[in-house]
C-alpha cells in the first residue's frame, strides 16, 4: 500500500510507530534515555533537539495527518504557537492576526510583542477585506484560527491563503478546534498548521503538548529557534500521545455526531438564547464551514437566558464536568471569562463578543440521551426564583 493512499484511521493507528525489532511487540517501545552515543552514528540524538526515536516517529504521524512534509512536537500548545511566531517575526516586522483568537494567543501578542519590537494588527472582522486592509509594507505573517475559540467563528482559509501568497507572506493557522479529522489547512494553501495537542490529539485530558506541521523548510526554520527555547516534550508523554492518537479518528467523528445533535437540541431549548456551532444552518458561516470542513467538530458555545444562573448551572451538573480544558472523551463545560479568556480585559472580551454568561461546551462521546438529561436537570435547577 502506498502511504499517501492510507485512510485516516489507518494513519492514526500505524503511521509513526516505533518498530519493536527486538521483541516484535504490537505497540511502540518507549526510549526514555536523555543521553545517546555520539561516535560512529548517523545522527546525534538529544531530547531538546526533537530527535529521539519516539519524538521523530510521532512527528511523522502528525505530518501524515496534516498532509505536510514534516512536523515538530512541543511541550504545550503555547510553546508551539510562540516558537512558530517568533521564528518568523523579528524586530521591525509586522503580523496580521484575526480578531477572534484564543485568549492565550492574544495575551502573548499584547504582552510580549512590543518588547521584541514586533508590530501587529488585529483585523476588524473575519472578512477578507479586513485582512487585506491590515497588511503593511513590513508584514511578514498572517495568523488565523478557525473555528475560533470560543464563538466558533469561521475564517475563509482559501481566501486568506490566496491573499498571503499574493503578498509573499507566511500563513499560520491554529487548527486545534477542527483537528486534521475535520480540516486540512495545508490542502487549502496554509503554510504552517499549529495545534494544542493537549486537545483532540490527546483526547483523554491527561496530556499537555503542542504540535506544528509544515514543509520541511519551514519546520527546519522553526527548529532553529525551538532548540534554543527548549520547549520539547518528554518521551513518556510523546509515547502516551502516540497511543492516544491511534483512536483520534474514531473519537472525533463520534464527537462530531454528538455535537451536531446537541447543537440542534439546544437551539430549540426554551432556556437557551443563542447557540454558536458552525454545523447549524442558522450559523452565519455554515456554508463556508461546509466548504472547508469534513465535519463540524465537537466544540460549541451557548448562552442561557437572563433568568438562569450560570454558576448554579455549573454546580448542578452531574455527568458533564465543569473543567478548564476541552476535547476529552468526557463532556466538559467552562466559562471563557473565568478561564480561556480570563487574561483579556472586559473590554477586549466584549470586543470579541464574549459575554459573561457564555458557556463553552466540549462534547464528549457519551450517549446523547444521557448528556441531554444532565443538561436539562442542571438548567432546571439554575432557573432564578
Amino acid at each position: 500500500m502506498k502511504k499517501k493512499n492510507l485512510g485516516l484511521n489507518t494513519v492514526c493507528t500505524h503511521t509513526g510507530e516505533v518498530k519493536d525489532t527486538q521483541f516484535k511487540g504490537a505497540v511502540s517501545p518507549i526510549y526514555l534515555s536523555s543521553s545517546y552515543a555520539f561516535e560512529d552514528i548517523d545522527e546525534k540524538r538529544y531530547p531538546r533537539y526533537f530527535n529521539t526515536p519516539n519524538q521523530q516517529a510521532l512527528c511523522k504521524k502528525v505530518a501524515a495527518l496534516e498532509h505536510t512534509e514534516d512536523a515538530l512536537i512541543f511541550g504545550s500548545g503555547m510553546a508551539a504557537i510562540s516558537t512558530s511566531l517568533l521564528a518568523f517575526l523579528h524586530k521591525g516586522d509586522h503580523i496580521v492576526l484575526q480578531n477572534a483568537l484564543y485568549g492565550g494567543t492574544m495575551n502573548l501578542v499584547l504582552e510580549e510583542f512590543d518588547k521584541y519590537g514586533i508590530e501587529y494588527t488585529f483585523t476588524e472582522s473575519l472578512d477578507i477585506k479586513d485582512f487585506k486592509k491590515a497588511i503593511q509594507k513590513n508584514t511578514k505573517v498572517i495568523y488565523i484560527e478557525t473555528p475560533s475559540n470560543p464563538l466558533l467563528k469561521v475564517t475563509d482559509i482559501r481566501k486568506v491563503a490566496k491573499l498571503a501568497k499574493k503578498h509573499k507572506l507566511i500563513t499560520m493557522i491554529d487548527n486545534t478546534f477542527a483537528s486534521p479529522v475535520n480540516q486540512l489547512p495545508a490542502t487549502l494553501g496554509i503554510d504552517i498548521i499549529i495545534h494544542s495537542a493537549t486537545k483532540y490529539f490527546g483526547g483523554h485530558s491527561d496530556i499537555l503538548a503542542g504540535a506544528v506541521a509544515a514543509s520541511a523548510e519551514h519546520i527546519n526554520h522553526i527548529f532553529q529557534l525551538a532548540k534554543n527555547l527548549g520547549g520539547s516534550l518528554s518521551d513518556f508523554t510523546v509515547w502516551m500521545l502516540e497511543r492516544s492518537m491511534k483512536t483520534m479518528g474514531i473519537r472525533v467523528k463520534a464527537q462530531n455526531k454528538n455535537a451536531l445533535k446537541l447543537a440542534n437540541y439546544l437551539e430549540k431549548h426554551e432556556a437557551v438564547s443563542k447557540v454558536y456551532y458552525p454545523g447549524l444552518k442558522s450559523h452565519e458561516d455554515y456554508e463556508l464551514a461546509k466548504s472547508q470542513m469534513a465535519g463540524f467538530g465537537g466544540m460549541m458555545s451557548f448562552e442561557l437566558k437572563d433568568e438562569y444562573n450560570v454558576s448554579k448551572f455549573f454546580k448542578s451538573l452531574k455527568l458533564i464536568k465543569p473543567s478548564m480544558s476541552l476535547a476529552g472523551v468526557e463532556s466538559t463545560v467552562l466559562s471563557p471569562t473565568q478561564t480561556s479568556h480570563a487574561l483579556l480585559t472586559p473590554e477586549e472580551r466584549k470586543k470579541q463578543g464574549i459575554a459573561d454568561g457564555l458557556i463553552r461546551f466540549s462534547v464528549g462521546i457519551e450517549d446523547k440521551k444521557d448528556i441531554i438529561a444532565d443538561l436539562n436537570q442542571a438548567i432546571k435547577k439554575a432557573k432564578k426564583k
